[in-house]
């Protein structure tokens, strides 16, 4: 069976996840493992100098190291988290969109993933979890986020209340996501600087963390499904808040 060598070592697994972090100068990747075929074929082993390189033409020694229902195409590569990012370095950037994706106790890293993904295609500052109650890097959710986790930062905070408070002092204002309410997120103009806020799904946003936005809207929707997926939502949310 194929583990970790290194405390607090994870495998990143498929070709496109273990090439973003290798390009990532802030990634401290470990080793290489892989099948010879898969290696020679993607040229993943010229991309960082002086990196430990295992082959093993052994699928199921690859398979023993990442979920049964995740394809690793051949290569995995074992990295530890990348340094966390202090609250205090989004300070919003003059005469730019500084938007913010904030997660409140969001627990699948398929969603997290997919949201990091949406972030940092649209142009996202960053997105902030709770360091608690929220998944933390993995290869799944590095491979849902399909090149997201190693593009787009990423703060862990122990309270998200006092996250919110932070950054209104830093001239961001906050929108939460929720559908019980008249206002839709089309109609949100808050400026340049603002903090999109999203619950998880079934529970959604905490009450002290509504407490915290300055405004609650909703993305209308048809009636036929009674909810989005919150990846999807965010991806919606990010798109109007960035045009607005």
């Amino acid at each position: 069976m194929l583990t970790p060598k290194h405390k607090n070592g994870f495998f990143l697994f498929g070709r496109h996840a273990v090439e973003e972090a290798l390009k990532n100068p802030k990634r401290e990747c470990i080793r290489l493992v892989g099948t010879t075929k898969a290696l020679q074929a993607s040229g993943l082993a010229s991309i960082r100098q002086g990196l430990a390189v295992d082959y093993i033409d052994d699928d199921q020694i690859l398979r023993s190291a990442v979920p049964a229902d995740s394809p690793h195409q051949g290569v995995l590569l074992e990295v530890r988290p990348l340094p966390g990012l202090d609250l205090l370095d989004l300070e919003p950037v003059a005469d730019q969109k500084n938007i913010i994706l904030m997660l409140d106790q969001v627990t699948d890293p398929h969603n997290v993933g997919a949201c990091l993904r949406s972030a940092a295609a649209l142009g996202a500052r960053a997105l902030i979890t709770q360091d608690r109650n929220s998944p933390g890097e993995s290869g799944v959710l590095a491979r849902a986020a399909a090149g997201g986790l190693e593009a787009l930062p990423w703060v862990r905070a122990a309270n998200l209340a006092q996250a919110l408070e932070a950054l209104k002092d830093m001239g961001y204002w906050h929108v939460g996501l929720d559908g019980h309410t008249d206002t839709e997120i089309s109609s949100v103009s808050m400026g340049d600087n603002i903090v999109i806020v999203m619950g998880s799904e079934g529970k959604g946003l905490r009450p002290l963390v509504r407490k915290h936005c300055d405004a609650i809207a909703k993305i209308p929707m048809t009636g036929k499904v009674e909810s989005l997926n919150v990846s999807n939502a965010a991806a919606i949310a990010l798109y109007e808040m960035g045009k607005a």
